[in-house]
């Protein structure tokens, strides 16, 4: 890590066994240690999730980085939990990721849960679910975070992501 720029926290999975590997490969002190030098990072999907300080996934704690939680998505008329397919970002500031060219572009989702920061100042964008607000986007001091993921959301995923590597310091 010593000689790295910027560090991804990408996930797929359930949040107990992704926490249960962390402390298994003893990064977690590591993660902590990068965010907190003010290193770019950048959490991808359960890689968001887990920087929370808990999930109603799960038993364990969370990496405790950004206060607040992970809760499961509202059972909605008419909308699938896990919710899986395209929503269109609604930013709700300026953040690193999203430039004029990406506002309202959609974007592709795999999750039956969301993250709901103490502080809602770090929300950079949300997506509609129905009738609810879901954070898409999180963004604290050096550290962003996507419940998408960009990797899979074509040639917008791919703008966003090379729009986070130009600010990497």
């Amino acid at each position: 890590l010593t000689d790295c720029k910027a560090l991804i926290l990408p996930g797929v999975g359930a949040f107990d066994p992704a926490m249960t590997s962390l402390r298994k490969t003893e990064l977690i002190i590591d993660i902590k240690n990068w965010i907190n030098s003010g290193k770019s990072f950048l959490g991808i999907c359960l890689g968001l999730q887990l920087l929370f300080e808990s999930s109603e996934e799960g038993q364990n704690n969370g990496l405790g980085i950004v206060k607040g939680e992970i809760k499961r998505i509202p059972q909605i008329p008419d909308q699938r939990i896990p919710h899986i397919g395209w929503c269109k970002l609604c930013p709700t500031k300026k953040n690193i990721l999203l430039g004029e060219e990406e506002l309202n572009k959609w974007v592709y989702f795999v999750h039956s849960y969301y993250a709901v920061p103490k502080n809602l100042d770090i929300i950079s964008a949300n997506i509609n679910y129905g009738t609810e607000k879901l954070t898409a986007i999180i963004e604290q001091d050096n550290l962003i975070a996507c419940q998408f993921h960009p990797e899979k959301s074509g040639k917008i995923g791919q703008m966003l992501l090379q729009r986070w590597l130009k600010h990497i310091k």
